[in-house]
């Protein structure tokens, strides 16, 4: 499997926002957003096998992992298998997708995040996996501005979701407005803001 980083952290964002983590950030992904905040992830990576990645999970320390990337379902079976093994030892997982792979597999693991692409990010996500997110996983729309907003309205009309929603604003755009846009709209969804980066912590 590709790897870009295993690190510790805060969980900056989702429903367990705020949460001590560990995160395996896997390389690789189909997508290239205008707005991507790692693009380190997108190449590169170095390889390492399941035995690797668990050692180092374990140094760390902790029992709660997000599981992110680059995409990090691109990993595949290996991935289906690391997650399979980690959850039979007790570790509460979380996986954020771009929601253009089927998560299906993944969800007796793990709490699936389905980050739905806006405009401004110049790709498309398929809307259709929104009827498999559940009670138990989220889905995000990260937004810049009031036509991502209109956007994302328009896809909770279309497709009702179960789990969680979080708008998420662009490092740098109008946070305040977003937050009016989802007051004046009265949407069923949370404003979120990167705790990790108001932090300043990776």
């Amino acid at each position: 499997m590709k790897v870009s980083e295993i690190f510790r952290s805060i969980q900056g964002e989702g429903i367990r926002q705020g949460r001590p983590c560990t995160f395996i950030r896997f390389a690789g992904c189909n997508l290239n957003c205008s707005w991507c905040d790692t693009p380190q992830a997108r190449i590169g990576g170095r390889e390492m096998d399941a035995g690797e990645i668990n050692a180092r999970v374990r140094e760390l320390g902790g029992t709660y992992l997000c599981i992110t990337g680059g995409e990090p379902l691109l990993q595949g079976a290996p991935l289906l298998s690391l997650l399979s093994s980690f959850h039979s030892s007790g570790y509460m997982i979380d996986i954020e997708t771009n929601g253009t792979l089927d998560f299906s597999p993944f969800q007796a693991l793990a709490s699936i995040c389905m980050d739905v692409k806006c405009p401004s990010s110049g790709e498309e996500s398929d809307l259709s996996l929104l009827s498999r997110i559940t009670t138990n996983d989220s889905v995000k729309f990260v937004v810049r501005d009031e036509e991502d907003c209109r956007y994302a309205c328009d896809v909770l009309m279309e497709h009702p979701v179960r789990g969680e929603v979080f708008f998420s604003p662009v490092e740098g755009s109008d946070a305040r407005a977003i937050a009016r846009f989802l007051i004046d709209e009265d949407l069923p969804a949370r404003l979120q803001l990167q705790l990790h980066k108001i932090l300043g912590v990776c």
